[in-house]
């Protein structure tokens, strides 16, 4: 089986990142994997080959010119390795890649897997950019052979957006090492002192985005540092916003109880940050999964998150292995702070019921890869 991957992941150049390991896995179990890649010709990504893993940059000298170069690019790919009917053309999004996709897959007469990470249909979904992109999405959907879903969530708001849509919809969550982190987490390594500065640390761990609503986690710590004055935010996270984050900070006179520790995708360190954290915070308006939530509950830490990805199916149960509050609610996210920084018991309640929790339901990176590749070889057995 070959396979056409298209995505935006420029992680994927560097050899040492989580993704670049996973893709190669996939690799392994395929005749050939090439991924396309939107990326800038500022960003000075190269050519990789490993294996029978191939990654080409579409090196575009403007993200307005991302589709158009993607789409020359994988056509060559496409045509010089000879793509037949035992091949499979994926997509990251349903939006600008699975444009692309839905392309190729109409003009070779290719199976097309679209794949959905986001809850697009999410009302918080908003903005012109994001409406352009529902747009998109719609056609493309119509047109793939297969929907990718990482949540039931997901599933659910397309079939009831969408109820005549003919491709079938499949659930793969994201794929959370948790045996890896357990590991991890036994490791009695601690942080100095200066990681985690505050007597209360609550930690967020996100790309700073505007979705993320950072505002809503500042309004929350300064709600709870009027209280427990010994109490901080430690972010790992970039991102557009990070300007913004750090003037409402200031504006909110809790700079000194915030902490910006920029990005990390080193899990053996981030074990640590999560394990020695007294609460995980998570205050996003939608999300298509949310890793960090069960990167997170994986390591022990208690979770306060509002109620998106995840966090919307029985994994999570209110007052029992978590705290779930609606989308944008202050008052609710303070109080559940407050809670668990007051209650130690609590604490250790939730840790243990939520660790309870994933085993119930996590695989093995083994059996993750092999339904992985069984989806998309479903895809040339019906093409």
């Amino acid at each position: 089986m070959k396979v056409l991957s298209i995505g935006t992941d420029r992680k994927l150049f560097d050899e040492k990142s989580a993704v670049f390991t996973r893709q190669n896995e996939y690799a392994k179990k395929m005749d050939e994997l090439h991924v396309l890649v939107f990326t800038l010709k500022k960003e000075g990504c190269v050519y990789k080959k490993e294996g029978n893993l191939f990654i080409y940059p579409t090196n575009s000298i403007s993200q307005w010119f991302y589709v158009l170069d993607a789409y020359f690019l994988g056509r060559k790919i496409i045509k010089t390795n000879s793509f037949s009917k035992n091949s499979v053309i994926s997509t990251q999004d349903a939006f600008q890649t699975g444009f692309v996709g839905a392309v190729f897959a109409w003009y070779f007469s290719l199976p097309l897997q679209v794949q959905v990470h986001t809850d697009f249909l999410s009302p918080y979904f908003k903005g012109f950019f994001n409406s352009i992109r529902k747009i998109i999405s719609w056609f493309v959907l119509k047109n793939a052979s297969q929907i990718r879903v990482v949540s039931e969530p997901i599933k659910t708001s397309i079939e009831s957006k969408y109820p005549k849509l003919k491709p079938i919809i499949k659930i793969l969550p994201v794929f959370v090492d948790v045996e890896r982190i357990e590991n991890l987490v036994t490791n009695k390594e601690q942080l100095t002192p200066s990681s985690l500065p505050f007597k209360n640390n609550i930690f967020m761990y996100s790309r700073l985005t505007k979705e993320k609503r950072f505002d809503i986690a500042l309004n929350v710590i300064k709600k709870v540092t009027n209280t427990y004055p010994d109490s901080g935010l430690v972010i790992f996270g970039v991102g557009p916003e990070e300007n913004n984050i750090k003037k409402m900070a200031k504006e909110l006179g809790i700079d000194n109880r915030v902490v910006f520790k920029g990005w990390m995708d080193n899990i053996d360190i981030l074990a640590l940050f999560y394990r020695q954290s007294d609460i995980f915070l998570l205050t996003s308006e939608y999300e298509g999964y949310g890793m960090t939530l069960i990167e997170a509950g994986a390591s022990g830490c208690p979770i306060v998150t509002t109620n998106v990805g995840i966090a919307q199916t029985g994994l999570f149960k209110d007052g029992f292995n978590s705290y779930v509050c609606p989308v944008g609610d202050t008052d609710c996210l303070g109080e559940r702070l407050k809670d668990l920084i007051t209650n130690e018991e609590k604490r250790k309640s939730f840790s243990d019921n939520m660790r309870d929790s994933i085993k119930e339901v996590v695989i093995s990176k083994e059996d993750y890869v092999d339904r992985y590749i069984g989806l998309l070889e479903e895809l040339t057995k019906n093409a």
